[in-house]
Formats: structure tokens, sequence, C-alpha cells
């Protein structure tokens, strides 16, 4: 059960290393980056790679550990138990399984994406040490013990909108996607556009950059709004030349709605053409 990437995915050298570490120490894979730069695409393709199931649990600010184990819906029993229903004298009806007991109950082994766990309160990741850690947990209601029967493949993301506990971080082995350089963007590109003119690669690229280091941009293009720009590019039949234009007017890229997300960056490019025109 090893990972090198799939068709669909291209991971580099470290990355590979990170995801077969944290398959042997049966460890969760802490990963962070760039919104965009394909993290949880990641969990997608490792299960993908290992023929596993996936399991996703999307983590929002209002969710709390105890959804991930299990929920008690004593409203619906109640409702029932005032109707006559005979199913309110087993409390296992009324027992809702979360993403976790879902994993943990698997026939095969599973991967488990926990999807931007740092969007959730800064007690999330410790409420959840321990299932983490022994994998199994107590269900007061039935008061049964729940053990994973196969120890799922554990796949967390964060974009650092806050720091996790150090208790947490012990628990996890951790990797870094760096943004990726032009010769794995060129990679990328492949795999999504098989074939595409490489003169337009080159420019895109070329510009794409460019806006990157930009200084003063509030939010660098990411990955997956470069391949959005490409499909308007090619949908639109601009060509390279288009790209390659040095007019100062045209300093904002065509369909920069696909790469700049906000009006100061917008704003920012504006602001270069107008000082560019004046020099000009």
């Amino acid at each position: 059960m090893r990972f090198s990437g799939t068709e669909n995915y291209i991971a580099t050298d470290d990355l590979n290393v990170a995801v077969n570490a944290a398959i042997v120490l049966e460890r969760p894979l802490l990963v962070k980056g760039e919104p965009g730069t394909g993290k949880t695409v990641l969990a997608e393709e490792i299960a993908r790679a290992i023929g596993a199931p996936l399991l996703t649990w999307h983590v929002k600010s209002t969710t709390k550990a105890q959804q991930g184990l299990y929920e008690y819906d004593a409203v619906s029993r109640l409702r029932d138990s005032q109707l006559g229903d005979p199913r309110v004298s087993d409390i296992g009806n009324y027992i809702r399984r979360g993403k976790l007991w879902e994993a943990f109950a698997a026939p095969e082994r599973p991967v488990l994406l926990i999807d931007e766990i740092d969007k959730a309160d800064i007690e999330f990741p410790n409420d959840l040490l321990l299932e983490l850690d022994r994998m199994e947990f107590h269900v007061y209601e039935t008061g049964e013990t729940v053990r994973a029967a196969k120890r799922p493949v554990v796949v967390i993301t964060s974009n650092n909108e806050k720091e996790l506990p150090d208790a947490f971080l012990r628990r996890c082995f951790f990797h870094y996607i760096r943004f990726p350089d032009r010769e794995t963007m060129e990679k990328i590109v492949e795999v999504h556009f098989p074939g595409i003119k490489p003169r337009l690669v080159e420019e895109a690229l070329r510009l794409f950059f460019e806006v990157r280091e930009a200084p003063g941009l509030k939010k660098k293009p990411s990955t997956s709004e470069l391949l959005d720009w490409l499909k308007l590019l090619l949908n639109e039949d601009i060509g390279p030349e288009t790209l390659r234009e040095r007019d100062p007017r045209k300093l904002i890229p065509p369909l920069h709605g696909a790469l700049l997300k906000n009006e100061q960056d917008v704003h920012l490019f504006e602001r270069l053409a107008f000082l560019n025109r004046r020099g000009s």
C-alpha cells in the first residue's frame, strides 16, 4: 500500500514520502498549504491509488467533535414516544453515526478526510485526541464501545486560519504543500488539458506568476484558479499573442476575474496600468 501520485494528481517526491510515512506510522496526515494547492483532492487521490473507500467530513465553524462520532436525537425519540411508536424501546434507533463511526465500522480500510479542521473552535482538535489515537470511543446512551475494525488512513487539511494545539500536532505526521514551481505547474496543466498548445501555456504561466509576484497583492491566485483561467482562455480562443501584449493600457490580464478575487487586487492592477500609461 504505497502512494506515488496518480494520473490525475501530480505529487512531488516529498509529498509521496509524507503520505507513505503517515500510512506506515498509522498517524493522521496533517496537510497545510495555500488554498487551492490540492489538499482536499489529495485525500481523494490517495483513496483511488490504494483502492480504498473515501469518507469526507467537511468541518465548519459550527462543527463539534461529537458530531464526528455520533449524535443522539432525543427530540425525535420524545416525539415518537408521544405518538406511541414502538421504536422508542430501542435507543439505538435514535443514534446517528458520524463520519468517524462510519470509518471505524467500514469492512475495508478507508481513507477518512477531515477537511479544513482550522475552521472549527480551537477545542475541536483536542476533543478528538483520544479517538484518533486509540481509534475507539464510547457511546454513553447504549453503553457500547466502538472500535475501528481496520485503522483508517486519516488525512486532515488546514488553511492555517488558526494555530492547532501542540498535543494534537504531536499525534500527526505533518506536511506543507509548497506552491508548485513552473516545471511542476506545467505537468499539472498537461494533466488537466492534454495536448494544450505549449506557447499558450508558456505565456499563461509567465503572466500567472507575474500576477502572483505583484507587490501588495491581497490574495495570490492558486493552482485551481490558473486552471479555471486556462479553461476560459481556451473557450474564448485567446491566443498567446494576446497574453504577450505589452500595451500598458492592458496590464490587467484578460478574463482577470478568474485570477483576481477581490476589488483591492483589481484596483491595484488598475493603478499599475495608470502609472504605466503616465510613464509611457
